[in-house]
């Protein structure tokens, strides 16, 4: 992972076979960041992709294994706990232009990801809703 940080906006290339959760964690605490807006674009080959029922309050998750393009990743950063918690969806397609998306588990580069990640002032806590088993966002006054 290599990243330059222009005025609010650190870019950021990961390499293969990085883990871009792992990485994106890892630099919102080294750069001790705790509002963001994150997008990207790039090449992962294993991916785990959720979906949340709010019926069940269970995710499930499908992790993939092949050349996949990211047509769409988009998501914030805040905290829970007061560490970062990240909060990223993904599109992906395949060589034959087939997509899957959802909630982004986890997802290892393969080639290249190029990500921006626009810091925001302020701060936004995540707590639990035990009514939907979600954590939401909490404003305060």
């Amino acid at each position: 992972m290599d990243y330059r940080k222009f005025g609010n906006t650190y870019v950021v290339r990961l390499d293969r076979g990085e883990e871009m959760i792992e990485k994106v964690l890892w630099l919102a605490s080294t750069e001790q960041i705790r509002l963001a807006q994150i997008s990207g674009l790039g090449e992962v080959n294993i991916i785990t992709l959720g979906n949340y029922s709010t019926e069940t309050r269970q995710y499930k998750a499908t992790t993939f294994h092949a050349d996949f393009e990211i047509v769409s990743l988009s998501g914030n950063l805040t905290t829970q706990n007061g560490k970062p918690y990240l909060h990223i969806h993904m599109a992906v397609s395949d060589s034959c232009g087939r997509c899957y998306g959802g909630h982004l588990n986890h997802g290892e580069v393969n080639g290249s990801a190029e990500l921006f990640i626009t810091v925001l002032d302020g701060e936004v806590e995540r707590q639990p809703n035990p009514d939907i088993g979600l954590n939401l966002m909490q404003f305060s006054e």
